[in-house]
């Protein structure tokens, strides 16, 4: 299934737990329902997927096990798959090995008048509480709620504890508790920021009357607001401050873990060789004529890293025969794309645009020749809204601004991407490569 991309679709809010000395990872695939997958190291290796719930719309599960050895999941709906129905919490009973679910289940919140939309929930036991985490009211404009009950099966009580309030902080959305073996605690959530995706934020949490208040409670009921600053959790030891991987000289024989192809990827897309320094994509065909990059699973790409960066990349354009393109793009449900291409016995620049809806017709922004078949591409992308200005230049130096400023935008539940691509339309024949020398986020 996930050979070609398959936007929106796929793993949706994974929950991660320890029990028995085994790791499980559980998730809700709104198509075909919730996995889990076990490990004895967080590191891997993990078991096959096993399909613990199956039917639509089932997502965002958590498991649980109480103190009498019994499993549970509790999950959300998606509207989406169900016809429409959602804001409703369901819990299910499993077997103590998590592999099946036991019976029908039962529905314990349902949160139409108060909490719509309410989703993403996390399963705890405090002090006789049961409690169920889980936020509302939507991804980018709602609020997190605690639900607790003295019954698993409830009737829960209900309380907003996280709301946006008067910060910038919009959602704030989809969290959980974590707790310290410094005896801290942690409520780790994220903000929806467009094109820049889901930002993750960590508050401080407190237990008050056996309720959680997160962020900063100013008026003292119990429901706080994002800290825009914090101090951070305290850790035995030094640790080096580590940022996540963005830049590649691609003088590696295996791809970082920043990368991320738009499906299931293949051995015929790329090849990095030990000894060489850059990375070959092949020209793989689009699967229709004209046929959009949004379609292509052979893109490679990743997560905006910063709202203001620059990446750039030098590139040796193969293509052998006509019809071919590659180079560097901003890959949302509308994407820019700055490629050089060659026609007949001449080199060009040329920077695409593509919306939905406009015949599904990428648009030519500008074109500019070139004199070989090299080129560096860059593309700087500019805060509060991630607007995106493309240059080339030919000796690495001195940048040339191409077209207008493009403004990125997000992709199916996911922020935009910046990345790689080498492709070829059906008609074409055969064969075709770009060589990409290096790629560096500054």
């Amino acid at each position: 299934m996930f050979d070609r991309p398959q936007h929106g679709k796929g793993i949706w809010a994974p929950a991660i737990r320890y029990h028995n000395n085994l790791f499980y990872i559980f998730w809700g695939d709104p198509d075909t329902g919730i996995y889990r997958v076990r490990a004895k190291n967080p590191a891997g290796p993990w078991d096959e997927p096993l399909l613990v719930v199956p039917g639509q719309g089932l997502i965002d599960p958590c498991p649980f096990w109480d103190d009498d050895g019994r499993a549970y999941i509790v999950h959300g709906w998606a509207g989406s798959r169900t016809g429409g129905f959602n804001s409703v919490l369901t819990l299910r009973q499993m077997t103590p090995d998590a592999s099946a679910a036991i019976g029908q289940g039962k529905h314990v919140f349902d949160g139409h008048e108060t909490q719509p939309t309410i989703e993403g929930p996390k399963f705890y036991k405090r002090n006789g509480y049961y409690y169920i985490f889980a936020p509302a009211g939507g991804v980018a404009t709602g609020w997190q709620t605690v639900l607790r009950s003295k019954q698993i099966t409830g009737p829960y009580e209900e309380k907003i504890v996280l709301a946006q309030g008067s910060t910038p902080v919009n959602g704030p959305h989809q969290g959980a508790w974590v707790d310290t073996p410094l005896r801290e605690h942690w409520f780790i959530h994220f903000q929806d920021c467009d094109a820049y995706g889901r930002v993750v934020h960590l508050q401080q949490l407190n237990w008050i009357d056996d309720w959680p208040v997160i962020g900063i409670d100013k008026d003292g009921d119990g429901k706080g607001e994002p800290a825009l600053t914090e101090h951070k959790p305290l850790i035995r030891g030094i640790h080096p401050i580590t940022t996540p991987q963005e830049s590649d000289e691609f003088d590696s024989d295996t791809l970082g873990l920043q990368w991320q192809w738009q499906a299931n990827p293949k051995l015929t897309w790329y090849c990095l060789l030990p000894g060489k320094t850059h990375l070959r994509l092949f020209a793989e065909k689009l699967p229709a004529e004209r046929a959009p990059l949004t379609e292509a699973g052979n893109l490679l790409l990743q997560k905006f890293p910063a709202p203001s960066f620059t990446a750039t990349t030098q590139v040796k354009f193969t293509p052998q025969w006509d019809g071919k393109r590659a180079g560097l793009t901003i890959m949302g449900e509308e994407y820019a794309s700055l490629s050089i291409t060659k026609v007949k016995n001449s080199f060009s620049l040329v920077l695409h645009t593509y919306k939905p809806g406009d015949e599904n017709i990428e648009t030519v922004v500008a074109e500019q020749p070139l004199p070989g078949d090299t080129v560096f591409l860059r593309v700087k992308v500019t805060a509060p809204k991630a607007g995106c200005q493309f240059s080339y230049s030919l000796d690495g130096q001195q940048y040339n601004d191409i077209g207008t400023l493009f403004q990125a935008k997000p992709g199916k539940w996911i922020g935009a991407k910046v990345g790689l691509f080498c492709i070829s339309e059906p008609s074409a024949r055969n064969g075709g490569y770009a060589d990409f020398d290096w790629f560096r986020v500054e």
